[in-house]
């Protein structure tokens, strides 16, 4: 019996069968484990990382938010038996019904304006203007840039001139495949949260830009704008203020998933996100109109070419040649 049947005969799931679940870009694994009640396996290595998961785990329940009620765990083997939230992905309700975006997003950000209201848990990191210029500085060791760059002064720089101080709880990697519609719960329960495990203390648009400028997927700048709005009703923020800083995130955001994206192919031989990579520069462009990013906008049109279809093919050539140690 290998470890993983091991751990589901401890847990009392031995009879249900181990079905594959798509994974995402990190080494993380789940499978759905059929049984009554059914389950999510997730295999990771232990470490750092797990315990992250299970201290968010406990926080975001304990502030009534829906996150996966865990079963069985074995630490020192990387495994986790989760409560299985179904599959309501909001991504996949949308797409099944377009005509609910509005609602379904306007879900997310009561969840996003509920987060804000929580004294934040005790061990997270800010995301401050260095910590957004060191997460850029992937983008310049992997986009194939024209010139050097230094994309991580200038995203730092215009933090720096932007940031309002406000920080809150940010789950980081917020889009709508790692949420989920749970329409027999109530008020922000309804909303089912995965992958919260890097979160971070951030200012409050990060994890607003993270959902309605998904690389995934296409929201509309009609749903993009009321939410925004939204937000700044809900939250007495000033709207002003409020669009040069989500900007800012916005074109932050965009710049480091164009370089995570080309180190999934060179350096772990994913290509398959090489598609999404025109919709995030396109976000990224839009970002880059705000006047207060004048100096960021001047770099990023100094050092990156436009992933285009002869970019994207060249980089696809080169397929996991720069395997990360």
């Amino acid at each position: 019996m290998d470890r993983v049947d091991a751990f589901l005969e401890r847990a009392g799931w031995a009879e249900g069968k181990r079905l594959p679940l798509a994974g995402d870009a990190s080494a993380r694994r789940y499978e759905r484990i059929t049984g009554t009640p059914p389950a999510v396996l997730m295999l990771t290595c232990p470490g750092e990382e797990l315990d992250r998961f299970l201290h968010m785990t406990n926080w975001l329940a304990s502030q009534g938010f829906s996150v996966p009620q865990i079963y069985a765990q074995d630490l020192s083997q990387g495994l986790l038996l989760l409560e299985d939230l179904g599959d309501d992905l909001i991504a996949r309700l949308v797409a099944q019904d377009p005509a609910r975006e509005a609602e379904l997003y306007g879900l997310i950000t009561e969840v996003l304006v509920g987060l804000r209201d929580c004294a934040p848990p005790e061990g997270l990191a800010e995301l401050d203007a260095k910590g957004l210029a060191d997460l850029t500085a992937l983008t310049e060791e992997w986009y194939p840039c024209a010139a050097r760059p230094e994309l991580s002064t200038a995203v730092r720089r215009a933090f720096a001139r932007v940031d309002d101080g406000q920080r809150v709880v940010s789950l980081r990697d917020f889009h709508a495949e790692n949420a989920l519609l749970l329409a027999e719960r109530e008020g922000v329960a309804r909303l089912g949260l995965l992958d919260y495990q890097d979160a971070v203390l951030a200012h409050p648009a990060y994890d607003l830009v993270s959902a309605l400028q998904d690389a995934r997927r296409e929201v509309s700048r009609e749903t993009e704008a009321a939410q925004i709005a939204f937000y700044c009703r809900k939250t007495a923020q000033n709207a002003d203020v409020f669009s040069a800083i989500y900007a800012c995130l916005g074109a932050q955001r965009a710049l480091r998933i164009l370089g995570i994206f080309v180190r999934l192919c060179l350096g772990a031989g994913k290509p398959r996100y090489l598609e999404f990579m025109p919709r995030v520069w396109a976000h990224l462009q839009h970002n880059l109109t705000h006047p207060a990013l004048s100096e960021l906008r001047d770099e990023v049109l100094r050092t990156m070419p436009a992933p285009d279809a002869p970019l994207i093919e060249e980089i696809r050539l080169q397929c996991a040649t720069r395997p990360i140690a």
